[in-house]
């Protein structure tokens, strides 16, 4: 004869996650329901974007700007700058191969040198001293790589839990995150569980802090959030990509302009000089 061991009971805090979660899939259904009757060109799908803002902005408010905002008050500025320089030289690395995917060489090897000099000069990246030295951040993703490899953007889309995108944006995002090269993967890569579950949410709780000062603008200035948040958002990639499409032309014109006579070609006519 078998006996079943009779099922454990669910804990409070289990069981109030699981409200918690219900309700703020509740609150983005419902905010989704509401259609809007003339959505900008851009933002076709603004009724289902909007429902999902809502979500995020519901999850963000009820758990990560509260630990964000405990962070930024109780961690000295010092600690805050070396967590965030070590999470953004780890992003140089993938910043750098993007460069490379563009065929944009001389920013790979300034990347990739920023990544060196900070990794041992700076004490693995706690000091940002290659931007000290004049060597800029190029920030690049997989996203603006699709762009300049001619990907169009597509329609803005808002990614659960991560916010303002694009189609092409969303795919160069999903690449980002399994790519084997990214401050995420490097976060994944650890076998220490407790360890590795500790920075990776430093790591989140990191990049909301820095968004911290940036919102409290949008939040003075804003009367539609969603709406300057997807514009700026959809401005700034549009930038990014005509900055690069500058810089190539810039370095062509360059490269022309640098090109010796001797190796012009000559389209003279020896017969018109033997005629004079």
């Amino acid at each position: 004869m078998t006996t079943t061991a009779p099922a454990r009971p669910s804990s409070p805090r289990s069981s109030r996650t699981t409200r918690t979660v219900l309700a703020l899939a509740a609150v983005a259904l419902l905010a989704g329901c509401a259609q809007v009757p003339h959505p900008s060109p851009n933002d076709p799908w603004e009724s289902y974007n909007r429902g999902m803002y809502s979500f995020n902005d519901t999850l963000d408010r009820a758990v990560l700007k509260p630990i964000a905002t405990g962070y930024e008050t109780v961690t000295p500025r010092p600690v805050r700058t070396c967590v965030h320089n070590i999470f953004s030289n780890l992003g140089d690395v993938w910043s750098g191969i993007n460069s490379l995917l563009q065929g944009r060489g001389r920013d790979f090897v300034d990347t990739f040198g920023r990544v060196l000099f900070n990794s041992t000069a700076g004490l693995g990246g706690c000091i940002d001293i290659a931007s000290m030295h004049g060597a800029r951040k190029i920030p690049n993703d997989f996203g603006m790589t699709l762009g300049v490899w001619g990907f169009g953007q597509g329609p803005y889309f808002v990614l659960p839990f991560l916010g303002p995108s694009t189609v092409r944006d969303g795919v160069g995002t999903a690449v980002t995150l399994v790519a084997p090269v990214t401050p995420t993967a490097a976060v994944f890569a650890i076998d220490d569980v407790p360890v590795r579950n500790s920075i990776l949410g430093l790591y989140i709780v990191d990049t909301r802090a820095n968004l911290l000062e940036a919102e409290r603008l949008v939040d003075q200035i804003a009367l539609d959030k969603y709406s300057f948040i997807r514009d700026a958002y959809l401005q700034r990639r549009k930038a990014m990509l005509d900055s690069r499409a500058q810089s190539e032309r810039a370095s062509t014109e360059d490269s022309l302009n640098q090109m010796p006579a001797d190796n012009l070609p000559v389209y003279d006519d020896p017969e018109a000089d033997t005629a004079h």
